[in-house]
């Protein structure tokens, strides 16, 4: 089959609680800055920046109270969805976002749907060549692709339009995780270790 005419839509899942991180609450990890960054970007912005480098949307699904990360993810060029559907988990949250592309008026030329790309805010190595190996996987509307570095499947998660419905009927903490338990996935072997490193604990960032 031919690959899609358009890339596919990223959905950067930012509405996490960070618990480990900070049990207080009071930092939100996505907003600390990512060390040895010459950008001094903070971590969500980082994550946000390699998905802009290759595709021309990307829907970041933030909690309501995050003003300020918001902010940030607007001016990189995000549109950004605050749902109250965060608190439900991951999977909930991920639904919001893809509802969301569905439904809201897309920037022009943007209108057509060809898949989703699934991004974590909070893992902000991976780079931007990455993103386009696992987007070149996807090359028919049934297809799944994720990257593997040295053996260890990672992020992010390409899922072709015909998983439309089912991401946004997705509710709870699941995420994507029984659609990649179910269906035929294919592995893109990469040489980025940000596919499997995220930013738990404040450790993450030493």
């Amino acid at each position: 089959m031919t690959r899609p005419s358009t890339p596919p839509v990223a959905i950067l899942l930012a509405g996490g609680l960070g618990t480990r991180f900070d049990a207080a609450g009071r930092r939100n990890k996505l907003l600390a800055p990512l060390p040895g960054d010459p950008l001094n970007r903070p971590v969500a912005l980082a994550s946000a920046h390699a998905l802009l480098a290759v595709l021309p949307r990307v829907i970041a699904v933030v909690r309501p109270d995050s003003a300020e990360l918001e902010n940030v993810l607007l001016q990189a060029g995000c549109e950004v969805v605050m749902s109250h559907a965060t608190k439900r988990g991951m999977g909930a949250t991920l639904a919001a976002g893809i509802q969301s592309g569905v439904n809201e008026a897309p920037p022009p030329g943007l209108e057509h749907l060809d898949g989703w790309l699934v991004a974590l805010a909070d893992m902000p190595y991976i780079q931007p060549h990455t993103i386009r190996a696992i987007t070149s996987g996807l090359t028919s509307p049934e297809a799944v692709v994720a990257p593997s570095y040295q053996g260890q499947r990672g992020h992010p998660v390409a899922f072709g339009s015909a998983f439309t419905s089912r991401l946004a009927a997705l509710d709870g903490d699941a995420g994507a995780r029984d659609l990649l338990i179910s269906e035929h996935i294919t592995i893109v072997d990469v040489d980025d270790t940000g596919i499997v490193r995220d930013i738990d604990t404040p450790d993450d960032l030493r």
